[in-house]
């Protein structure tokens, strides 16, 4: 068991120990005084542990995950031809752009989000309220004000205007703020705080907030900025990129599927990962059950019924050449047993070869077999849903991130040439068995193609889409939409339960 191994399991053991108890007699801690909340260091960094646990949700079949992936030009639930996967319509108003306040999808993400920004703003009130002294008190408040920060991107990001609080003591009804003063915010707080943070993912740290994450949240907000604040910040997006490149430590993996192994924490490639196990972190990270028919349990010794949900959006495949190694990320063709056999299934009493079709006859009454099916997470055999679930680590920032956010802010500041030979960079492409770009390569459909081969169905595509300028266009069964569809709308319950918000247009 390496380093890595090791810390991966302490960290899901806080977490389960953070979540469960078998002593159940009642303590009542609103009667301890807050000096009395931690005795010692590691109190201290168990109880930050609870705002770390609120991301786990992330790759869930209704949140943040599926509700941006959904809505984009990658992924898609069309309704099967057993009536199934149709959930009254929340899925098609994704797909299409018609978007409610009531959909499921929608008002899971948002309490994914705001759980997320309490919980920290909980914990810091906590771990500064205490008179308890140690060398890395300020490092672990800097850890957990950067996770703040970064579910207030989240939130920007998909909502445009939201409810905004700090102090975890205030009972009034949180005020409404626009993304500049929220923008200004998060800013401010990676500032204020990196410097106290560690620089990289190690074996001591793992899963938690490093300068690595920081730089690449600040790139990640500089990259977005003509977006959300309607001033560009291309120069200022490549110095974070920059910060991140001179910690001369990360890498881009020589095999593409390693950051996606089961044993993924071995990734150099990997920033910021939500620590996944298959029994602690049980009905969070379940894919095999959402995309794969049953007929795949002959591929991978899986468990149970499969759910048969979520496909690669018809038409997205045609974006990766036949020699792109990423195109491996999706299952489609014929699919094969353990033992390299054919899969068959029979349709009328008679044998047919189980081929997954990259196409789909029709969005209403999709058949089990149509629908290129992803792979990109590693599945380990004998997965059975709410009994063991997948143990690869969820990524959410990766180095690859880094170097293509980079490029396009270059790109966009006419300076492309200064980075196109970069080894690393290059390793993406040829990695995956192509050519380098050649500047004269690089155009804005051709840089949103290829940050769709190399991170699909990684939760970064409808960023790119917005930013690029596609996300109104056509695609696949989507007509096209308006300026307004670029923010999801809030939650109906919760604008019912703070007057102080507006809704979004719709």
């Amino acid at each position: 068991m390496n380093a890595f191994t090791k810390i991966k399991l302490v960290v899901t053991v806080v977490i389960i120990s953070l979540l469960s108890c078998t002593n159940l007699d009642e303590n009542v801690y609103s009667s301890i005084p807050i000096d009395k909340f931690f005795q010692n260091e590691r109190e201290v960094l168990m109880n930050a542990g609870r705002a770390y646990t609120k991301l786990q949700k992330y790759p869930e079949e209704f949140g943040l995950w599926s509700l941006t992936e959904l809505a984009s030009d990658e992924m898609v639930a069309p309704g099967r031809d057993d009536g199934q996967v149709w959930d009254n319509g929340r899925w098609h108003e994704l797909h299409t752009h018609a978007y409610t306040p009531t959909n499921k999808i929608n008002n899971v993400a948002w309490d994914y989000v705001f759980e997320g920004i309490s919980a920290c703003n909980e914990v810091l009130f906590e771990t500064e309220s205490s008179p308890l002294v140690f060398e890395g008190k300020g490092k672990i408040a800097a850890e957990i004000k950067i996770l703040l920060a970064y579910f207030y991107y989240c939130a920007i990001d998909n909502w445009g205007n939201i409810p905004f609080a700090t102090d975890f003591t205030s009972k009034e009804l949180p005020l409404q703020r626009d993304r500049s003063f929220v923008y200004s915010f998060i800013i401010d707080e990676i500032n204020s705080n990196v410097d106290k943070l560690e620089d990289v993912p190690n074996a001591s740290n793992y899963g938690r907030v490093t300068k690595a994450m920081a730089y690449t949240l600040l790139a990640k907000m500089y990259l977005n900025a003509k977006e959300w604040i309607g001033s560009d910040k291309w120069a200022e997006c490549v110095a974070a990129c920059d910060k991140v490149i001179a910690l001369n430590t990360l890498k881009i993996e020589d095999d593409f599927f390693t950051n996606f192994k089961v044993r993924n924490e071995v990734s150099r490639e990997n920033i910021f990962v939500i620590p996944m196990h298959p029994i602690h972190t049980r009905d969070r990270f379940y894919w095999q059950q959402l995309t794969l028919n049953d007929a795949s349990r002959g591929t991978f010794n899986f468990v149970g019924q499969m759910w048969d949900e979520f496909i690669l959006e018809p038409g997205f495949l045609d974006k990766f050449s036949i020699n792109d190694i990423r195109k491996k990320s999706f299952l489609f063709g014929q699919q094969f047993d353990k033992a390299g056999n054919p899969i068959v299934f029979i349709e009328n009493g008679i044998e047919v070869p189980f081929i997954y079709t990259p196409t789909v006859g029709n969005y209403n009454s999709r058949k089990r077999w149509e629908g290129a099916r992803c792979a990109k997470y590693e599945y380990q055999p004998n997965l059975q849903y709410y009994v063991e679930e997948m143990d690869n680590d969820f990524v959410l920032f990766r180095y690859a991130d880094v170097l293509y956010t980079k490029l396009e802010a270059l790109w966009k500041l006419g300076r492309a040439g200064e980075m196109i030979n970069d080894p690393e960079l290059q390793k993406i492409r040829t990695r995956a068995g192509l050519a380098p770009y050649a500047v004269s390569e690089l155009t804005t459909s051709e840089l949103l193609d290829e940050f769709g081969r190399e991170f699909a169905w990684e939760g970064r595509r409808r960023q790119d889409q917005i930013r690029l300028g596609n996300w109104g266009a056509t695609w696949w069964n989507k007509p096209t939409s308006s300026a307004s569809k670029k923010l999801f709308l809030i939650p109906q319950t919760v604008l019912s339960a703070n007057f102080n918000l507006v809704q979004n247009p719709q």
